[in-house]
């Protein structure tokens, strides 16, 4: 068995709950990241990555309010009424879902970026490849082992996991917040991030006995586990005493389980503020496979998708104030992303397809707000395999966020992303 194979579908259920791979930013005088973070000023920019999984309905996410008559004609039962649609500072043709009154806020604060249409080339209908190709930024035609921000993470510290954690840099690079590392963080060899539930639950894990494994495991995986295990305890200490740093956030977060994303995204600003260098955060919220009932029949302005939405916007809005309380809102910025959107005319089930492209946010303090890319173009009479056109290939955003906002060199670019993708206007230049 594959290491990465034995990692995705054995490890999660062996090390934790809570819990996988464990990694280290380090920077010895030599190191490529301690010259880049001397050569770019960027040592304490956090960037911080949604998971939309499920392929999210770009369509009634984003409105074109410009091409409403091809909108409501496409998807009639279940297309948002236009008086209801919320609109942008400043903007005439575009709109969001009436459950985004946060990030509508948020965008006319300057601090949510919208880029249209966003997929590849060649695109994938099934979750499971199309979500293997947004992390691992490959071609459609290629499967790699690695993630784009493990590769990432691995040019900066080739060395990992040797000699980490250390003096210098005693903390994890990169933290997912749910119970499994993803593939988009997966270096070479080792996963480049470690992945906690939340603070309390990872160090009631870590005063458990240590994993001794079964007989009938292969030793190189058991050393594959041992060792992920060591770099999980190696930085316990360091999150703990982060964490307890501090003790007051937001009011905006809602109550604990009523809105999963924002307690991740509680515990990602609680890091931040405590101290953490960490580089990265991944964190993610399901259920937007809408294939049936997305709207109530009686009023499409509320339902599956609107909820979703809504819990989106609101754990945005609650993590940027948070940000802000903390002052820490200059360092941090952050995008969305899901596997697909959806197609453009809805089924008969109150529902949409797996279609192509969607748009995705990026937000932040540090965001130059705005739409980027124009509304998509819709058929005056849909049929059911009618797809949104790309616009921007989404390794475009990821290069725009790797270059602009965390300094990686263009030169460096090919390494991570294969080839050095244009640039986006997402952040504002200092």
């Amino acid at each position: 068995m594959k290491r990465r194979t034995f990692f995705k579908y054995t490890l999660p259920s062996l090390v934790l709950p809570t819990l996988l791979g464990g990694f280290k930013l380090n920077a010895f005088a030599g190191s490529p990241l301690l010259q880049n973070l001397l050569n770019t000023g960027n040592k304490n920019r956090v960037m911080v990555v949604i998971q939309l999984a499920g392929g999210n309905d770009g369509l009634n996410t984003v409105i074109p309010i410009e091409f409403y008559g091809a909108y409501k004609n496409a998807r009639s039962n279940i297309a948002i009424a236009e008086e209801k649609i919320l609109r942008l500072h400043g903007n005439d043709t575009t709109g969001l879902n009436p459950a985004m009154g946060w990030m509508q806020q948020l965008y006319n604060q300057d601090k949510l970026a919208i880029v249209q249409a966003v997929s590849y080339p060649q695109p994938s209908f099934s979750h499971f490849r199309a979500t293997d190709i947004w992390l691992t930024g490959e071609e459609s035609t290629e499967a790699f082992n690695t993630g784009w921000m493990g590769r990432y993470l691995n040019h900066l510290y080739p060395d990992f996991p040797n000699h980490y954690p250390n003096r210098l840099m005693p903390d994890p690079l990169a933290i997912q917040i749910g119970s499994v590392v993803s593939p988009g963080l997966q270096g070479p060899s080792f996963p480049m991030a470690m992945a906690i539930s939340n603070p309390d639950s990872f160090y009631n894990m870590l005063n458990e006995k240590p994993f001794k494994g079964t007989t009938s495991m292969a030793q190189d995986q058991l050393d594959y586990i041992r060792q992920v295990a060591e770099k999980t305890d190696a930085y316990g200490d360091t999150i703990k005493l982060a964490a307890k740093k501090i003790m007051k956030q937001s009011a905006k977060y809602p109550d604990k389980g009523k809105n999963g994303l924002s307690d991740q995204l509680k515990i990602v600003s609680r890091l931040i503020a405590g101290g953490l260098q960490t580089q990265i955060y991944m964190v993610s919220m399901g259920g937007f496979d809408t294939h049936a009932k997305q709207t109530a029949p009686d009023n499409t302005a509320v339902g599956v998708h609107a909820n979703l939405l809504q819990k989106l916007s609101e754990a945005l809005d609650a993590f940027m104030d948070d940000l802000a309380l903390q002052q820490v809102a200059d360092r941090v910025v952050g995008m969305t992303f899901s596997e697909f959107g959806r197609r453009i005319k809805s089924n008969a089930s109150g529902g949409t397809d797996h279609g192509v492209a969607a748009p995705l946010f990026v937000f932040g303090q540090p965001v130059r707000g705005g739409i980027i890319g124009s509304n998509p173009l819709l058929p005056v009479q849909a049929t059911g395999n009618d797809n949104i056109a790309m616009q921007h290939d989404f390794r475009a955003v990821y290069a725009s966020l790797l270059k602009d906002w965390l300094g990686m060199k263009t030169s460096d670019m090919p390494g991570i992303l294969q080839k050095d993708f244009d640039t986006l206007p997402l952040i504002k230049m200092v």
